[in-house]
């Protein structure tokens, strides 16, 4: 893999051939519109293929695969513009390897809402080992709020990525509910009944894990949150199941914060199989305009985490979006937009603006005046910034790493994600 940064004048034709790439395989790989508009700044993505099929009247995906060895999903990954379909046309060009040398293996998890398109499911299940639908919460009488999740999971299913069941704090208001998070932390019968609820659930719907995510809890909640947490991975052993749990970023103990004091590293490490750390939202939709998930922010807590919780339980969380926001900043009255990375790229092009990459944060952003006068501030997640984090994985020998969310288009961040790591057939236990 390498990363080509546009640079004022380039057009997409005279990369590839610089590049001695298909400028039509370059562009479907990176989103580029079909006019070829780039902005200066953006990143591009190039891969350079090792094999390649043409395709021949009658042949199949399947047997494709079989004749060189590879699984279907390693073909939709090298393929992207298959979008997770089988549709093939005689003379089609397939790339079955690429000159790359991988990191390693490493488990991918993304969440998605049950809305994700089926269309978008398609072309990205391919790139995870996993996909969590977002959220089974907690009923007012402490039970499990069912998720409307089967054409979501069976989409899944079809791209062989398998599913993990979400517990939150969530509520019918669609919220994070701290007081029903107490109710049913200090009610132990309580707990065995929503137990009951998930391994149901769990069995009927074919979940490989549980991922638990109680949020804002406080600090005298900390340990019955882990006896909790220590309670469903026994009982989820008994059917082989995991259990993982979210971590908000905390860099000491001690961390004052609604969002860190329920959260004991060392005991919520112990109970469970493996954990998510929520490593972004520094840039956030009220906060000021700043890099979603900054390299040396994410570093501290994983310098931190390393201390409390074995490197090879820990998941590392990726944004996959960006914010806009209208200048200047005003604390308490500025509201950021979110938006896609994709989205990010295609308003640089729009507004004419060059992007810029903050070297400390690894983290693109640009400034526009929109056509009302409004200054405007972006930042957002390319291949620079995804690469750079995606190496860490490796570097602190992490399980893998959790995305949030899926629910937008990101071609390159799935590039760069297949170009480092391996991410079938991985154990989570």
């Amino acid at each position: 893999m390498l990363i080509h940064v546009v640079r004022p004048g380039e057009t997409v034709y005279a990369i590839a051939r610089n590049y001695g790439v298909d400028p039509r395989r370059l562009m479907a790989d990176n989103g580029v519109p079909a006019d070829g508009a780039l902005a200066v700044g953006q990143t591009l993505v190039l891969r350079f293929p090792n094999v390649v099929h043409a395709v021949r009247p009658g042949e199949t995906l399947s047997a494709i695969a079989r004749s060189y060895g590879v699984s279907v999903r390693s073909l939709w990954r090298n393929n992207p513009e298959l979008l997770g379909g089988s549709l093939l046309a005689p003379g089609q060009v397939l790339v079955i390897t690429y000159h790359e040398e991988k990191l390693g293996t490493a488990v991918a998890n993304g969440y998605a809402y049950p809305f994700l398109s089926p269309a978008l499911l398609a072309g990205t299940a391919p790139f995870l080992s996993y996909l969590t639908p977002f959220t089974y919460g907690i009923s007012r009488d402490l039970g499990l709020l069912p998720l409307r999740d089967g054409e979501l999971l069976a989409g899944a299913r079809a791209h062989g990525t398998g599913a993990v069941m979400h517990l939150s704090t969530y509520t019918e208001e669609e919220r994070f509910d701290v007081q029903r998070a107490e109710q049913l932390l200090t009610d132990a019968a309580a707990q065995a009944r929503l137990l009951g609820e998930i391994q149901r659930t769990m069995a009927e719907k074919g979940f490989s894990g549980l991922d638990v995510d109680f949020e804002y809890l406080p600090g005298a909640l900390a340990e019955a949150y882990a006896a909790f947490l220590s309670r469903l991975r026994q009982a989820l052993r008994t059917q082989g199941h995991f259990l993982w749990a979210a971590l908000a970023p905390k860099t000491r103990p001690d961390q004052p914060g609604t969002l860190y004091e329920g959260h004991d590293y060392a005991r919520v490490g112990a109970a469970t199989d493996a954990v998510l750390l929520m490593t972004y939202e520094w840039g956030y939709t009220y906060g000021p305009p700043m890099a979603v998930a900054p390299l040396p922010n994410v570093r501290a807590v994983l310098d931190y985490a390393v201390t409390e919780i074995p490197a090879e339980k820990i998941l590392l969380g990726v944004p996959n979006y960006g914010y806009d926001w209208p200048l200047p900043y005003r604390q308490g009255e500025t509201r950021a937009e979110s938006l896609s990375n994709e989205e990010a790229v295609r308003r640089a092009i729009r507004y004419g603006a060059e992007i810029q990459f903050d070297e400390s944060a690894q983290a693109p952003w640009y400034r526009y005046t929109a056509p009302d006068g409004t200054g405007h501030e972006v930042w957002f997640e390319d291949a620079r910034a995804q690469a750079a984090k995606l190496r860490l994985v490796a570097e602190y020998g992490f399980l893998g790493m959790g995305y949030w969310n899926i629910m937008r288009p990101a071609p390159q961040t799935w590039l760069v994600l297949s170009s480092l790591y391996d991410i079938d057939q991985v154990s989570v236990c």
